[in-house]
């Protein structure tokens, strides 16, 4: 069995082609049992988000796996595998699982050391699992990224003050209007996204922000969080006149289209009027086509790139002590995968000793006749077992522990001469 990764991000696609790949988490279920309907694909892991689109396969014919997962992608997106090829990234073995760990520390986010692509992670790791998508050697390799991106956010300085990509959009908006505190402010959605939004935007100095959401419940309970700033609270279909009485609009909804467009927002604005959009969300909720209009100004996550830049210098060395925290969690992975190979000789082995020591045990209680009692026979079960599993012992973890590949499969011939395991069934 081996790993691979394919797929796309911030670095080998543009967002308009991220934004077909994106697979939402009600799709994530289905998208899991497509592919593990494959003939080559034995385990599977999908990482979402608005920057990367991940899938991570276990096969033991991994050529075939890996192309089994482009045509996949091909259909979801439905663009044609040429077109879809040039955007693609594919890595295999041991650098696959580097790049799950460096993905998981915030070492490939385009805000480096952002804090939210660990928790994205771990919900990669919940869904898989509860989609029956993850089994023995991806929990393994998905548990490992999780203990290393915990262990480079309390070890190191990376995370301090780093900026995610609501605040690099503040940021955006702070550099285009430089004062926040008189513009109106309206926020699309009450996610998480949005509460990063209002935390910075307060950090900022904005005075004037309204939240549109589908629940007011939800919208309520995120203006509850910053009570020293009176956030007013607007249900979706009041969302184009809020707009339109709006210099400023942040978009971070889960929407799969767009919410406006030319067509909505041309009815209600004001030519006169100038609205600045900062579309955080992928796929966008705003239409590529509102830059046409007038004095409308529209960004997306790829337009955050130059406020990245900035902020990227003060963290790249700190990104070098992570690397090396991470250069740990990879070798213990790695000895934990090279022992995989032990399994079979081990099972054999167990499988052979304890076949002797029923056959042993049942010639003697035949031996001692029906008067000998159960309860002396559980005592007689329980020594035997205990035997074998001492004798056993050190045998099966020093193979285990021979990080040498060489030396390894020395010692498992060793042991499959001087035990005639050959001979025997091979278990898995």
């Amino acid at each position: 069995m081996n790993i691979a990764v394919v797929g796309l991000s911030h670095k080998t696609a543009p967002v308009e082609v991220r934004e077909k790949l994106s697979i939402p988490e009600p799709q994530t279920e289905g998208a899991i049992a497509h592919l593990l309907s494959y003939p080559h694909i034995d385990e599977v892991a999908i990482l979402s988000t608005c920057n990367r689109l991940e899938i991570y396969i276990v096969s033991s014919e991994i050529t075939y796996g890996i192309q089994e997962v482009t045509q996949f992608l091909a259909e979801h997106s439905k663009l044609p595998i040429i077109s879809l090829r040039q955007h693609l990234f594919t890595l295999m073995h041991s650098d696959a699982v580097t790049h799950v760990m460096r993905v998981a520390a915030g070492l490939d986010s385009l805000v480096l050391g952002e804090g939210q692509i660990l928790a994205q992670v771990k919900n990669t790791h919940k869904l898989g699992q509860q989609f029956n998508g993850i089994k023995t050697t991806l929990n393994r390799l998905f548990k490992q990224a999780i203990t290393a991106g915990k262990r480079v956010r309390t070890e190191t300085s990376i995370g301090t003050g780093a900026v995610s990509i609501s605040s690099a959009a503040v940021e955006l908006a702070q550099i285009k209007v430089e004062n926040l505190a008189p513009y109106r402010i309206a926020i699309l959605g009450a996610g998480k996204m949005s509460r990063l939004l209002v935390q910075h935007l307060i950090s900022k100095g904005a005075t004037r922000i309204a939240i549109v959401n589908r629940s007011r419940e939800r919208a309520e309970e995120l203006a509850k969080q910053f009570s020293e700033v009176p956030i007013k609270i607007h249900l979706l279909p009041e969302m184009i006149s809020v707009v339109s009485h709006s210099d400023i609009v942040f978009t971070s909804t889960s929407s799969t289209e767009p919410i406006l467009d030319r067509a909505k927002l041309e009815m209600v604005l004001d030519p006169n009027h100038s609205l600045m959009l900062f579309d955080i969300s992928v796929p966008r909720n705003v239409d590529a086509d509102v830059n046409d209009l007038p004095n409308v100004q529209a960004f997306n996550v790829d337009d955050l790139k130059a406020v990245v830049a900035q902020n990227y210098e003060s963290r790249r060395k700190m990104a070098q002590e992570a690397e090396k925290i991470l250069d740990e969690e990879v070798a213990d992975f790695d000895v934990w995968w090279r022992s995989l190979e032990t399994v079979s000789t081990i099972s054999s082995l167990r499988n052979k000793v304890e076949n002797i020591r029923e056959q042993e045990l049942q010639k003697a209680l035949s031996r001692l006749g029906s008067e000998f009692g159960e309860k002396h026979q559980e005592v007689i079960e329980a020594l035997t077992r205990g035997i074998v599993n001492k004798i056993l012992h050190d045998p099966m973890v020093q193979l285990r522990s021979q990080q040498d590949v060489e030396a390894r499969r020395n010692c498992m011939r060793t042991l499959q001469m001087l035990f005639n395991l050959d001979a025997e069934e091979q278990f898995s």
